[in-house]
Formats: C-alpha cells, structure tokens, sequence
C-alpha cells in the first residue's frame, strides 16, 4: 500500500468511519472481558482505538501470516482477561503503532490523551539503525524509566511478550533461543516483581520449551499420564470442604494444577512424583481472619507438614503476594500416605496474586468499586523499581546496564534491615539521586545476601565513599558483613568536611548491589591521575584495605 494511502486511511481512522459509540464485532470478546472486572467501564474509547490501529497496521502482516492487527487485539485481550484498565488497553491496542506505522506520538496523545501516549512511548522500541547493538538495553532502559511513572507500561510489555513467544515457533531456532534467554533473564523476572503470576507462570513453560525441549518434552508425558487416572487431591478436597463446612467457614476449595515448569522442578527436587505431587489445593475465603480460621482447622483436623508452613500473609512478599502455605498428609484412600500442598488466601489476595500490578495498581485499590477501571490510579512505584532507577543512571554503557539489571533481577527475594537510631520510621527506598548527601529515613529494603557495603549506598549515595564502619545490631562488624533480615545497622561516616577516603581494597568484592558497585567503580575512575612528578599517588581501589 502506498504511503498516501495509509496516511488517508489514518486520517479517517481519526475523523470517520463507524460510530464513536459501538464497538467493533472484531473486538467484542475484549469489551466483554473487560466489562466482567469493570461492569461500567467506558468502551467507545476502545472502538476508537481499535479502528486506529486496524487503519494503520492494514496490509502489514506477521510471520505468520496473520494479518498484523491480531497482534496487539491479542496482547490487549490478555490483559482484559487480567482486569486492567481502559487506558491500559486503549494503549495496548495501539502500543506498535508509533513503532510500525506513520501514526505519531503527538497524535494519540491529542486523540486519546497523555495517559496513552505516555504508555505507547514507554513500550516504542528504538530504532536499531540508530542504537545498533545498543538498541535492546537502551529500549529496556527507556521501558524502565517510563514505568518509573506509570508501572502499566510494563504490564503491555508483558503481555506483548507472552503473544510473541506463543507464536515464536515461526522464528528461525537461533532467533527463538535468543527471546527466550532475554525473557528467562529479564521478563519472567520483571513478572514475579509485578505479582502478576498468570503471566510469570505461561511465560516459564514456553522459554522452558525453547531452551531445554528434552526436559519440557518429558515434564508434559507425565501431566499427560497422570491425566486419565483418579486424582487424589479431589479425595482431600471433599473432605477438606466437609471440616469447612463443619467449622462454618465459607470457603470455596479448588485444585490447582501445577504447571509444566513446576513439574519439572518437583521432580528435580524430590525424585519420582507421587500422585499428590501434580497439583495444590487453592482455598479462598472472604476475610484475613478467615485464613487463620481454614489453618486451624486444617491444622487440627489433619496431619501437617509444619515444615512447609509459610505465612506470607503477615509477611507479604515483595510482589504484594499474599498466602498462608502449608502442607498435610493425606490418610485416607487408596494413595493414604500423600502430602497435599494447600494454599490459602482470600479472593483479592488471589486477584493480586495472579495479575498484580495488571489489576491493581495500589494494594488500597479496589478495580471493582473503580467504574473508570483504575484510570485513575497509574499506581505506587515500587521499592525494588525506586532503587532500579537510581543505580541506572550511574551505567551510562550499555552493556554495564544490561548486566547490572539481569543480575538484578536475578535476585527475587529481600530482606529489611532497620536503622539503629530510627528503627520505626515509615518504609520506603532513597528516592535521592547518587551523591545527595542526606540520608533518607526509614527500613532499608535489600536483596538477601546484601552487606554493610550495599547498605551504606543504598542510605548515602556517593557519600558512602566516606564510611569507615558499621555496627550490626550493638556490634562492630567489618564492611563486607552480610545482613540478615530484621538486623539494625549503624553506619559509621567520617564527619563532612573531612575527605572521603574512598572504597577499601574489598569493598567490590563485598558488592552485591548494583547501585554500591556502580558507585565504586565510578569513584575510581574519576579519582585524579598519579601526579607526574611521582611525590604523591592516589590510592588505587585494588589495593588498599581496612580493618575494623
């Protein structure tokens, strides 16, 4: 198609065509999903953008074939099926169109307003031609950034991924390894941060499939088997609904199947599968209180597992995941003897724990009562997002950003450590940039295996280059320490105006945040060259060293 035509027919995507009210047959499905988490959400926002983006993609096609349109028809009605909101799917429908066709920034903004042009721009690759082998860090980057605002930005990068690797098999091998190594790396990492497990847990199976078929291959032959015979876990649901029943607690008690990856990694760890071992029991309630209630019962009526007990209820995860884990054991029955794995949590606790950020933005959100469909709620930045956007702007190459974030991301469980002198301040990151000097008051929230190194420039920035100690709950410990969650930490700073003596030989070493290891690197390589006459040189970072 002529590039005359596409620009008529944008034109009259914008200025005509079908009635601004009515949706489209083609994306009816999608209103439908979205009206069953938002029952008075507006949809002629969606027919506009819908014939938009059908205008501008008209004659482009996928790999596939498909025509191009049922891409980002796809990626929105996965997360309409999540519950997000009208701008988040307004956005989705049009999130390649800036990217693939002549439809400009400025033009969905002034159309559809700043929310979706913010959301559009946030997901638009850079141009290869432009970046070259930059381009996939800096659009990362540039994704990231965006989020710091708007954490929808990652949910629509999300979903595109999850449609792109459901269609990956039209790739060329190499090519699908490639996507699937960056969405082991950086995407499934991203999704377990969001909450939004749905996503997460399809997103395992198909990389998982790309990257180690023999494993996948042999994980679906067992589903597959156990598939025709009885299932045990319906024995002890029935019983576990009559103890509930019993007790007077309204719960609805579900089997939850675990999925490919889960299998393979139940397997791995504990051997050959018992019948018990291809799924979990779900049980839903209505009330917190309600959740310590089913426990009891379980717990009284059944043999537990008091080793698989895990209460992250009053502990939530970083994510927002909300669940009390337990296990028991199976007595009656022809598989009596089976441990069967029971989650329990209430009906927005599961809503959390399977879209996240998707569907609420704000742990104080409720979408339901919400008839814009969380429009107006771009939501609260995460900790872990805060101190991602921090450390970012100290790796100005790209190649440091891409192997700072992955190992980032690699670490998917934290601990919070607590200031000697105020250890009941409000919680929540530094959202000061490196070098500010003031410290920001509140719990420091770390990845496990953090030590006083980490947590002098989480606090300080660049004016932990000045730290000459820490002491650890009463104690004088060395830098390099690890942490422990609940530790209260004292860090000894050299008084302002003395000189900062700069990392000790080991402090890189001790490093295990990248915002500590940028900052150190940084210092010396902006630490003064060796005066020519050689009266005095400047410490190298590799060569001094401390004790405490």
């Amino acid at each position: 198609m002529d590039v005359g035509g596409l620009r008529r027919i944008r034109r009259a995507a914008f200025l005509g065509g079908a009635p601004r009210h009515a949706v489209p047959d083609a994306i009816e499905h999608l209103a439908r999903a979205h009206r069953r988490h938002h029952p008075r959400a507006p949809l002629e926002v969606l027919g506009e953008a819908y014939r938009l983006a059908e205008a501008a993609h008209r004659g482009q096609f996928r790999k596939s074939g498909d025509p191009y349109i049922t891409h980002p028809v796809a990626v929105t009605l996965i997360l309409a099926e999540l519950g997000a909101s009208t701008t988040t799917l307004t956005a989705s429908l049009l999130h390649d169109t800036v990217e693939d066709t002549e439809v400009t920034l400025e033009e969905l903004r002034e159309r559809f307003g700043p929310g979706v042009g913010h959301l559009v721009d946030g997901v638009t690759k850079l141009e290869k031609v432009d970046w070259g082998a930059a381009a996939e860090p800096e659009t990362f980057r540039k994704m990231l950034v965006a989020a710091g605002s708007d954490v929808r930005v990652m949910a629509i990068k999300l979903a595109d991924r999850l449609h792109n690797m459901r269609t990956l098999g039209v790739m060329r091998p190499e090519k699908q390894a490639r996507i699937a190594r960056v969405t082991r790396d950086v995407l499934i990492p991203l999704a377990e941060r969001l909450g939004v497990q749905a996503l997460k847990t399809e997103l395992e199976d198909l990389v998982f499939a790309v990257l180690h078929p023999e494993e996948h291959r042999r994980a679906v032959e067992l589903i597959r088997a156990r598939a025709g015979l009885p299932d045990p876990l319906e024995g002890v649901a029935d019983r576990v609904r009559a103890v509930l029943r019993e007790a007077g607690i309204a719960a609805e008690v579900r089997i939850r199947p675990r999925h490919v990856l889960s299998v393979h990694r139940a397997l791995t760890k504990r051997g050959p599968l018992s019948p018990h071992d291809f799924g979990r029991l779900l049980i839903l309630v209505e009330e917190k209180a309600d959740c310590y209630a089913v426990l009891g019962e379980l717990h009284t009526c059944f043999s537990p597992m008091v080793s698989e007990f895990k209460d992250f209820v009053a502990a939530p995860k970083f994510n927002l995941y909300q669940s009390l884990h337990t296990a028991i054991v199976d007595d009656a029955g022809e598989e009596s003897g089976g441990v069967a794995e029971v989650l329990v949590r209430t009906h927005r606790m599961h809503r959390i724990a399977e879209a996240g950020v998707v569907a609420v933005p704000h742990p104080d959100v409720d979408p339901a009562a919400d008839p814009t469909g969380g429009d107006g709620d771009a939501g609260e930045r995460p900790d872990w997002l805060s101190r991602l956007l921090e450390w970012q702007r100290d790796a100005r190459d790209p190649d440091t950003f891409w192997t700072e974030l992955r190992e980032e991301l690699s670490e998917d469980r934290e601990i919070v450590v607590f200031d000697e002198d105020e250890p009941h301040r409000a919680t929540g990151p530094s959202t000061a940039p490196s070098g500010v000097d003031a410290p920001d008051p509140g719990p420091l929230r770390l990845p496990v295996g953090a030590t006083c190194v980490d947590a002098a420039y989480a606090r300080h920035g660049r004016r932990a280059h000045a730290c000459v100690g820490a002491r650890v709950n009463g104690r004088l410990v060395p830098l390099g320490t690890p942490l422990r969650d609940g530790d209260t930490v004292r860090l000894l700073l050299l008084p302002e105006p003395e000189p900062a003596p700069g990392p000790g030989a080991d402090w890189l070493e001790h490093a295990r945040t990248p915002a500590a290891r940028l900052a150190i690197r940084a210092w010396a390589a902006d630490r003064p060259e060796p005066d020519p006459a050689g009266s005095r040189e400047a410490a190298p970072v590799h060569t001094r060293s401390r004790t405490w």
